[in-house]
């Protein structure tokens, strides 16, 4: 296992810069899920890893030494991509085997690992079936074992599941974990989905427009946004702007005891999350409300709330409370879970 470092990368084509400065290090056998809306460069940051990009600027290291320049078969990195690449007219062993066969490899070490990575993809003895035989979850798992074969030292996934259906899908990420941690393999993935990427990484790297907004675990990216746009991407919040006030700040026109927006600061852009605002009845709490909407989500219940200073949301447990479309109601806001940005931090 050996650590990733990206210092300060930069992809331009022509005048668009794809990669903006981008530094980053991925620990020795962690999972890391780079995470970001179509077009935020996470998927030309993987390719410049894998080496089927060049950067423009800055360097790629691993364990310490450049690999800038190093061709992709002489990386030993293992690549799953969205459209997972199989070879339709072989069958499934034969695809596993095929980077261990243009290394030369012999036939019966070449099988010997195929059955190998059958039994550790959870399809063993299927190795003499056609891939059109298989489904779209078996696929994915030929794909990974394919990537696995030749024993890599860094395992990259470009929107690996994105294919699958819903229900599959988290089945999937959760497969794919396990996978990851009994092997120790260092893996980063791509993908735009925040509950896949909650579910699966030690650490993620949220982009936007090129640029890594923040990477960190992903209970504190949820809880301690670096911005309000890696607070609205990554899972519901309520995005709104305080201000300084006597003895705390001010939300939607009531002050919140407590709440301190930072040394000299009149006014700053705050982030609550749904679960942290709590919805009382009229009059019995500082911020007057109306309800929109309640959606019913089974274990959750999101409740849509019209205020003085626009849209709220709040989430309460399924049988916490009884709402109805028209309630007047009213909000409390705990102090402690709000998140004040910094000036000028990214929308």
């Amino acid at each position: 296992m050996s650590q990733l470092d990206l210092v300060n990368v930069t992809k331009r084509y022509g005048e668009i810069v794809a990669v903006d400065d981008a530094a980053l290090t991925v620990p020795a056998g962690s999972f890391i899920c780079l995470l970001g809306p179509s077009g935020c460069g996470k998927t030309t940051l993987m390719r410049i890893i894998a080496g089927l990009e060049s950067a423009s600027a800055g360097e790629v290291r691993f364990d310490g030494t450049r690999i800038d320049a190093t061709p992709v078969h002489r990386r030993d990195f293992g690549m799953v991509f969205q459209s997972l690449a199989l070879f339709p007219h072989l069958s499934v062993g034969d695809n596993i085997a095929y980077p261990l066969r243009i290394r030369g490899k012999g036939r019966a070490e070449r099988e010997a690992r195929v059955a190998e990575l059958l039994d550790l993809v959870r399809l063993p003895g299927v190795a003499d079936r056609p891939i059109s035989q298989l489904s779209g979850g078996q696929r994915q798992r030929v794909a990974i074992a394919r990537a696995l074969a030749v024993s890599p030292k860094l395992f990259l996934l470009d929107e690996p599941l994105s294919a699958l259906d819903a229900k599959l899908r988290e089945a999937m990420q959760v497969e794919l974990r396990q996978l990851q941690q009994r092997l120790g393999i260092t893996t980063i993935v791509v993908t735009h989905d925040q509950r896949e990427a909650m579910t699966m990484a030690d650490q993620i790297v949220v982009m936007k427009s090129g640029r890594v907004l923040q990477m960190d675990r992903p209970i504190d990216v949820y809880r301690r946004p670096a911005s309000p746009f890696v607070a609205d991407f990554l899972g519901q919040t309520n995005c709104l702007t305080a201000k300084a006030g006597s003895g705390g700040a001010e939300i939607v026109g009531a002050t919140v005891p407590g709440l301190d927006l930072g040394a000299g600061r009149r006014e700053a852009e705050i982030s609550v999350r749904p679960e942290d605002v709590a919805v009382r009845g009229a009059g019995e709490a500082p911020i007057a409300a109306e309800i929109e909407f309640v959606r019913d989500m089974g274990s959750t219940i999101e409740i849509y709330l019209k205020t003085a200073a626009g849209p709220m949301i709040a989430q309460r447990p399924t049988g916490h409370g009884e709402f109805s479309i028209g309630d007047k109601v009213s909000l409390a806001i705990d102090p402690a879970a709000v998140v004040v940005f910094p000036d000028g931090a990214p929308r």
